[in-house]
């Protein structure tokens, strides 16, 4: 069973993003990276804010995703409604859970913040296993996110 690296990961991710701008070839390239450097992780990918209160599907490994979530509802909505990581051990504890694969048992989605502060979209990672993430997970995806996305 692989477990990831962050060291490594980071560093991967930095020299592949180097001197890129573009939003989508960022998130595509670190979704593809972070996805194969665990086996917690079922699904990984993105969800954009395209429009006020609107995520929209963005790069992302795995099964199908749900194409639109409003800020209002599931893990990813708290995220880019709240600005604040959502770690949730059991899926089904979480009011309002939208399943989009029924697989998922715990996820872990965060905000992804470009220089200006402003959210850009939320970082989803999913697992088919219970209480898969951790708070150094949390820890170590935010900074990656924060060195790829706030340059």
């Amino acid at each position: 069973m692989s477990r990831v690296d962050y060291n490594e990961l980071s560093q991967i991710i930095t020299s592949l993003t180097e001197g890129e701008t573009d939003e989508v070839a960022l998130m595509a390239t670190v979704v593809c990276e972070v996805h194969h450097s665990d086996d917690r992780f079922d699904w990984t990918g993105f969800y954009r804010v395209t429009e006020p209160g609107l995520l929209k599907i963005g790069p992302y490994q795995g099964g199908h995703g749900c194409l639109k979530i409003p800020f209002e509802r599931g893990v990813c909505g708290a995220a880019a409604r709240t600005g604040d990581v959502q770690l949730v051990p059991d899926v089904d504890a979480f009011p309002g859970h939208i399943a989009c694969a029924s697989s998922t048992r715990s996820e872990l989605v965060l905000p992804v913040r470009n220089a200006n502060d402003e959210i850009i979209a939320v970082f989803d990672l999913d697992s088919n296993q219970a209480n898969a993430f951790t708070e150094e997970d949390a820890t170590q995806f935010a900074k990656i996110l924060d060195d790829t996305f706030r340059r």
